[in-house]
């Protein structure tokens, strides 16, 4: 698949915030798989993990400051890597919430 193909394959509404058109694939690939798996289809996850690699994919998620609960959770089982590998997870453990709301 080529660069722009992949942009085509993703839903825009992801993108909200920024033009889809001017993104680029290489540059803005912490956004677009942060994006994605946040909000994406899994057919989505399996495109970009096609595209961009399993090992740039785990990397990129292991070092983002923050992910859902869920999307943590489903990230650490689908390329079985534990929680505690996740910097979100660490931060988290280091600033415990009183509740959750």
């Amino acid at each position: 698949m080529t660069k722009p193909d992949i942009l085509k394959e993703l839903d825009h509404h992801y993108f909200w915030d920024v033009e889809v058109d001017k993104l680029d694939v290489d540059q803005s690939r912490r956004l677009i798989i942060e994006r994605v798996f946040s909000l994406g289809t899994v057919r989505e996850i399996k495109l970009l993990v096609n595209f961009y690699g399993e090992r740039e994919v785990i990397d990129l998620l292991k070092n983002l400051n923050y992910m859902d609960p869920k999307t943590l959770n489903f990230a650490s089982r689908l390329f079985e890597v534990p929680a505690k590998e996740f910097k979100c997870y660490r931060r988290t453990q280091l600033n415990p919430q009183h509740w959750n709301s």
